[in-house]
């Protein structure tokens, strides 16, 4: 296919990447795109190809930071190795699209699967708590990677005949949003408004506890059979996810277990911090639903000895490692060793090979972990490369520790003034807001804030910051201090940049949205 033709009509047979060879019939319309089925010609096996819609600047020219996240996206996605997430293949471009080419599920969607179940049946109170615990260790596995997933919904989640749970297009989302909205959002809010967070709905803040959010709305419609949010709209859906107290189930449905619609509920909170705090947590309190699974004809079938199931059985008995003991420290590294490796560091951070670049500094600095071996100069700038690195490649929970051992050792250094310490204290905050710690984020953000103002720094780091605490204010569902935040942030804003600045519009529009007249 020649570069610059689109994605191929539907009922057009056709190969990309040489490789690649497509069903015509088998196009599927997305939330952000098509899947096709395939045949990948070269390894002999089907495959399922996902196009991207990506949408032009507005001079015209397409999107290129838009391609490197996508990329970027896809090797996180890729690495996160779990059997319940679809392999990830390959990736590339196609004309204006992009596409990932993914191992082809054979099962049904759960969005199929409720459509049928409403017609005549119920899906099993015990295989609901089987799914949702699936759904649990995937999201384990993905956070712990500071991976959200942004956008879970039935038509996400497929269930396949041996029982298994794959969770469908992570990494999509967060590819298709900027660097900035991972953080805190200029643009709209990605995601499906009838299973969306009130803090994505309100803010587009997303974090770890979204995702639990969306998976408490989808556990609830397995079980009642409706999604008690959804509106006629999706302005309605994103504002009864904000404004309207959950049902609880078993008014609805009186089998479920009293426990497990504690669980949902707690899950339901409105504000990200008072939800469970990890998906771990959810799966430990959702087991003993699902201890004894009952017949599911027609979607699981129990008779057949499928080997995920024989596999799954051992890996469970398995116990916990116990300590292991670290290897002799060694000497500090000579500079030539610490020059070498910080250029083999930058080679593969300038290809997005973010985690091989993260490994080869880390050595680095496993080699002279003494603590005044790592604050020498020299080692102070692996440590800022590294904790760099680490932001690009999401990995967010070990990035953050980083930049707050760098501020404590810059600010003996250089001065709590230093404007690498300011940074390094900036990043952390955003690190926390990323992976939904947002109580956490708004106090290093507010304590920055003050600091900058004293020391008398550049206003439009100033308005930055302001900007993303109302946000991160609103995310958390308290709206009288995000309106207090931005109503005094607003004319600040217009007389810095004019009326028209995407943030002005923005930050305009969310108080018009609470309320505020302006």
């Amino acid at each position: 296919m020649a570069l610059g033709e689109r994605r191929p009509a539907p009922n057009r047979k056709m190969t990309i990447a040489e490789r690649y060879e497509l069903d015509p019939l088998s196009r599927r319309s997305g939330g952000m795109g098509e899947v096709w089925f395939g045949h990948d010609k070269r390894l002999d096996r089907r495959v399922a190809v996902k196009f991207i819609r990506v949408d032009r600047l507005p001079d015209g020219r397409p999107d290129d930071e838009l391609t490197k996240r996508f990329v970027r996206e896809s090797r996180i996605t890729a690495g996160l190795e779990h059997p319940g997430v679809p392999n990830v293949y390959d990736c590339g471009s196609l004309g204006d699209d992009l596409y990932l080419v993914m191992q082809l599920i054979d099962g049904c969607s759960l969005s199929d699967l409720l459509d049928e179940i409403r017609e005549d049946g119920e899906i099993p109170v015990a295989w609901a708590a089987a799914i949702a615990a699936q759904v649990c260790s995937v999201l384990s596995a993905a956070h712990a990677r500071s991976l959200v997933h942004r956008d879970l919904k039935p038509g996400n989640l497929m269930l396949c005949a041996d029982g298994t749970v794959k969770v469908l297009d992570f990494g999509v989302a967060a590819a298709l949003s900027s660097t900035e909205t991972r953080l805190t959002r200029t643009g709209i809010a990605l995601g499906t408004p009838e299973y969306m967070a009130p803090e994505q709905a309100a803010a587009g803040i997303v974090g770890p506890r979204t995702d639990l959010y969306s998976l408490a709305v989808v556990l609830d419609e397995m079980l009642a059979k409706d999604n008690q949010f959804k509106g006629d709209t999706a302005l309605a859906s994103m504002r009864n996810h904000t404004d309207r107290e959950p049902r609880a189930l078993r008014g609805r449905r009186p089998d479920v277990p009293e426990g497990l619609e504690r669980l949902v509920l707690r899950m339901l909170a409105k504000n990200p911090e008072d939800r469970p705090a990890s998906a771990g947590e959810v799966y430990a309190g959702l087991l003993e639903f699902c201890a004894d699974l009952p017949p599911f004809p027609g979607y699981v079938d129990l008779a057949t000895p499928y080997p995920t199931r024989m596999y799954a059985k051992i890996v469970g008995r398995a116990e916990p490692p116990g300590p292991t003991t670290s290897g002799r420290e060694r000497d500090a590294p000579a500079p030539a060793e610490v020059a070498d490796a910080r250029k083999r560091a930058e080679k593969l951070r300038t290809a997005s090979r973010f985690g091989e670049a993260a490994e080869v500094l880390s050595e680095l600095l496993q080699a002279g972990a003494a603590t005044f071996v790592a604050r020498r100069p020299e080692m102070i700038e692996v440590r800022i490369e590294l904790a760099d690195v680490l932001f690009l490649g999401g990995d967010y929970r070990r990035a953050a520790p980083l930049f707050r051992e760098l501020a404590a050792d810059l600010t003996t250094a250089k001065g709590p003034s230093d404007d690498l310490v300011l940074r390094c204290r900036l990043m952390e905050a955003h690190c926390h807001a990323v992976i939904g710690e947002t109580d956490l984020a708004l106090a290093q953000f507010r304590r920055l804030l003050d600091d900058e103002r004293e020391l008398g720094v550049d206003e439009e780091r100033i308005l930055e910051l302001r900007r993303q605490i109302g946000l991160l204010e609103l995310g958390t569902g308290n709206r009288a201090a995000a309106r207090r935040t931005l109503t005094g942030l607003l004319p600040d804003l217009e007389g810095r940049y004019g009326a028209h600045h995407p943030n002005v519009v923005k930050v305009r529009e969310m108080l018009r949205d609470l309320g505020a007249e302006r």
